[in-house]
């Protein structure tokens, strides 16, 4: 039994409750078998309040937002002359070159700022547009509500018995006045229920938005007082040499707020080893993957121990061993499904050295749960993933001892959650208590499970999970389907997100990316196939 069951009016109070309300009244006020039944079902649709939001105020935040944009694009602009023309009339040299790469971080920054800026604006502005049309398309549906009551005219009584010496042309205008009735009603119920509906998808765009743009202001997540400003640019700026450099920064925001309050929280000695490794790095991919270390939770002689397996490397061995998922430039591009299996045509397969980070190395075992699980582990924990990569040494490039070593992990921790036997199957309890164990210390955040049977449970945590991914806290989730009356279950993963879509791993090895539409409505087959196409469970990083 749940909260609706025990007070109806409880589905009031939110958003998605008032949606959800106003639907059912959209399929049963045109079946009113009377008049009495009509008018309670349109006092009903009566009790939903009106959109809420105080759009002249959200207007007024949106062009202050705008008009920081001009001020942003100034400060790009004398960023972007000092590294052309200032800076090589100062400096030459390595230390020039350094100089030139703190001022292209500065002036990357101040784009993203005036990019942040613009999109809050926008999504403010949309947002207030949306709930200006919504609370319109609200008063025209209760002013059919109110038509519809003024028709039928007042509730018939227990006692009423006028009803039975009606002469057959009474009977009929009385017919004809609850067929008219009934339509203004659902007429208006339609409406009513168009303006929540269309009212709770611009707060949720809203939040999303927002909170992308939130999470893209990456410097100011790093707090630790310890690191120059200048520091702090850079390794927010650093992204990995493949892929979109946008799509690939290699600390999240995430990493950043962890990464630097466990420096605040070192010991002397520690911060001046810590220090020490920093300085010594010779690029700033090397760098920020010591610092994505220490957010996941590493001791300082750990990291020194990681350092000296990665000092030096390039950005392209660093990346191909220290993450796991790489997000290509193109990869947003819509390019259809596969009319056989429902499963996108543009998907990008996720590898080290040509072994697919899949599996059973292949993709074919039950192990879905672990290795989705693993990859997540891998995908925060640079230490992590380089023990499946590089081996005991760290510098193996060897994809049949990487399969290998990620197969042997994929079953410890299927072993661990008590899978199911041949490798098979995993179940949503245990899923959370793996989760927790080996993914919750790298991200700070515990995982809790929420069941998403259907679009409206979906929908509403959509902001929720939105959030965590664009902070950096990956999302496993499980998804369902029925293929000729046999149950089938799948665990994947939310890892990126761009506007209304989600980026997925599954872990046949390869990621994709889906509309928030597909996710609330069973279009999950696009990430895999038409065996798995609902959402039923949600593993959600809790702040």
């Amino acid at each position: 039994m749940g909260l609706w069951d025990l007070n109806p009016l409880a589905a009031l109070d939110t958003p998605a409750g008032r949606r959800s309300w106003l639907a059912d009244l959209c399929a049963s006020i045109p079946r009113a078998a009377d008049k009495n039944d009509l008018l309670d079902q349109i006092d009903n649709a009566l009790l939903a309040c009106a959109p809420v939001g105080d759009t002249a105020t959200l207007e007024s935040l949106g062009k202050r937002y705008r008009d920081q944009v001009d001020k942003a694009g100034e400060l790009h602009d004398r960023v972007n002359r000092v590294a052309h023309t200032s800076l090589p009339e100062v400096w030459v040299g390595d230390t020039s070159t350094l100089a030139s790469d703190g001022v292209a971080a500065a002036a990357r920054a101040a784009t993203k700022m005036s990019e942040a800026f613009q999109g809050g604006a926008k999504a403010l502005h949309a947002l207030a547009d949306a709930l200006s049309a919504a609370k319109k398309q609200d008063a025209d549906g209760r002013a059919k509500m109110r038509q519809a009551q003024q028709k039928l005219g007042p509730r018939d009584s227990f006692f009423d018995i006028g009803s039975l010496i009606l002469t057959d042309q009474e009977k009929a205008e009385r017919k004809a006045d609850l067929a008219a009735g009934r339509t203004l009603a659902a007429d208006g119920a339609d409406l009513m229920h168009k303006a929540a509906a269309a009212a709770d998808d611009a707060v949720r765009a809203a939040a999303r938005d927002l909170n992308k743009w939130a999470a893209e202001a990456r410097a100011g997540k790093m707090h630790t007082g310890g690191l120059t400003a200048l520091d702090r640019l850079m390794l927010a700026d650093t992204s990995g040499k493949d892929g979109a450099a946008d799509l690939n920064e290699i600390l999240t925001a995430n990493d950043l707020e962890r990464s630097g309050r466990a420096m605040d929280q070192l010991s002397p000695a520690d911060r001046a080893r810590m220090d020490q490794l920093l300085a010594g790095a010779k690029t700033p991919q090397e760098k920020a993957y010591l610092m994505k270390a220490l957010a996941a939770g590493h001791s300082v002689d750990d990291i020194g121990t990681f350092d000296g397996k990665i000092h030096g490397k390039d950005p392209a061995w660093l990346q191909r061993h220290l993450t796991p998922i790489v997000t290509k430039a193109d990869s947003l591009k819509d390019e259809g499904t596969d009319p056989l299996y429902g499963s996108n045509m543009n998907t990008q397969l996720q590898s080290f050295d040509g072994q697919q980070w899949a599996q059973g190395g292949d993709g074919q075992d039950g192990t879905c749960v672990a290795s989705t699980t693993v990859a997540a582990r891998a995908l925060v924990d640079p230490v992590y993933a380089l023990s499946l990569t590089g081996g005991p040494s760290g510098q193996e490039d060897d994809p049949t001892a990487f399969r290998q070593r990620l197969v042997a992990e994929q079953h410890r921790v299927h072993l661990e959650g008590h899978g199911g036997a041949n490798w098979d199957g995993m179940n949503t309890d245990n899923q959370s208590v793996v989760s927790n164990k080996e993914i919750s210390p790298e991200t700070g955040s515990s995982y809790s499970v929420h069941r998403v049977g259907d679009a409206d449970s979906r929908r509403d945590i959509l902001p929720q999970i939105e959030k965590s991914v664009a902070e950096g806290r990956p999302v496993p989730f499980d998804a369902e389907g029925t293929t000729n009356g046999k149950w089938n279950g799948h665990s994947m993963m939310i890892v990126g997100q761009e506007g209304d879509k989600l980026e997925i791993y599954n872990p046949w090895g390869q990621t994709t990316w889906i509309s928030e539409d597909d996710f609330v409505n069973g279009g999950m087959a696009k990430a895999s196939d038409n065996r798995y196409h609902d959402p039923y469970a949600i593993h959600l990083p809790q702040d």
